[in-house]
């Protein structure tokens, strides 16, 4: 196992703000973190970020190191005349699990702290009971006049839910897990390569919580030879999920994907994720996720076919303020990912 997690770079990840369209927080704080281990660094007029490491044997050999750097939240949509605020999803939300959120506003004036409340359930009627719940049905509360609400937000403000990061027992839990902590993964592969064989991008995506949109422009951009996207996963290894419904149980390594909804991992490349696993002793299991894309499946086909596979990240919670990742796993993914980068040469024939 690799050295163990820096919980300090991953809170500043995960508690850092950047939603589909407006990562530029976060892609400055990757930026700062990637230089020091990079040949160059460039962005795109998507926001994309990547750190070029060129290879030592054959440079024009291309793979890229994918991870999303994106998380779900909202934009105002409207301003009520009572001072309250509307919004727009920014990515796949569960109204359900809103009600009693605190939130931040992000403004032109600076950060402003919100609710969503929940009023009482003993004032609710039956059919206020039944309803259900939808995003556009929310209502964030500054606890500002409308006068003063007017002042200092507008349509196109962006929101993000308020969370810490924090350690459970051998967990980690917070927001924006999904997908930071593949992102601090990235880091740290990048961290610990020296001198690849062949050239490796380490992209810091964008938008790929509203359809892989900077994922497909940067296959484009890169035309990359081999592609490795890293991201979370289903772990529904909780009371209720049985089985294949679980898909990955947290504390049992690194995933291997095989699919998700978007992509069906190149099986030349997966096996070769699993063959480098089994050689350095790294933790796996595979992972068929029946549901939700990933920056692999708009990496895979952007630019013509390109061999694609990823790791994953197994997470409970998803899309909520307390997903949770197990340190180990992510361990296990920097090692996974260090060894299949240091044993790429250009050679392996990923054609089918």
């Amino acid at each position: 196992m690799s050295t163990a997690v820096d919980h300090e770079l991953l809170v500043e990840l995960t508690e850092e703000r950047g939603v589909p369209g407006y990562e530029d927080r976060v892609r400055e704080l990757v930026r700062e973190e990637l230089e020091p281990h990079v040949d160059r660094v460039r962005s795109d007029a998507m926001g994309n970020l990547v750190g070029t490491v060129e290879g030592s044997a054959d440079p024009d050999y291309d793979v890229i190191v994918a991870a999303h750097m994106d998380e779900i939240g909202f934009m105002v949509r409207h301003v009520d005349d009572d001072g309250f605020l509307q919004l727009d999803a920014l990515g796949g939300w569960d109204a359900r699990i809103l009600r009693a959120q605190r939130v931040t506003v992000h403004t032109d004036d600076g950060d402003l702290t919100g609710v969503i409340g929940s009023v009482p359930p003993h004032t609710l009627d039956e059919e206020d009971r039944e309803k259900t719940d939808e995003v556009e049905d929310v209502h964030v509360d500054l606890g500002l006049d409308a006068e003063a609400v007017e002042e200092r937000v507008a349509v196109g403000d962006l929101v993000t839910l308020d969370q810490t990061t924090e350690r459970v027992g051998a967990f980690v839990t917070g927001k924006a897990l999904d997908n930071r902590v593949s992102v601090y993964a990235m880091l740290e592969a990048a961290r610990a390569l020296a001198e690849p064989d062949v050239t490796v991008h380490f992209a810091a995506t964008t938008q790929e919580e509203v359809g892989l949109r900077g994922a497909e422009a940067l296959g484009v951009d890169v035309d990359p030879d081999l592609v490795v996207a890293v991201d979370t996963t289903v772990a529904n290894d909780v009371p209720g999920f049985e089985g294949g419904e679980q898909v990955t149980r947290l504390g049992e390594g690194a995933g291997i994907k095989l699919k998700d909804s978007s992509v069906i991992t190149n099986h030349k490349v997966h096996r070769r994720l699993r063959a480098v696993a089994e050689a350095d002793d790294v933790d796996y299991q595979l992972e068929v996720l029946p549901a939700g894309g990933t920056d692999t499946g708009g990496l895979q086909r952007t630019s013509g076919a390109t061999p694609a596979g990823a790791v994953s990240v197994p997470t409970r919670y998803l899309h909520t303020p307390t997903e949770c990742v197990h340190e180990d796993d992510v361990a296990a993914v920097v090692d996974l990912l260090v060894g299949f980068l240091e044993s790429e040469d250009g050679s392996h024939d990923y054609t089918l």
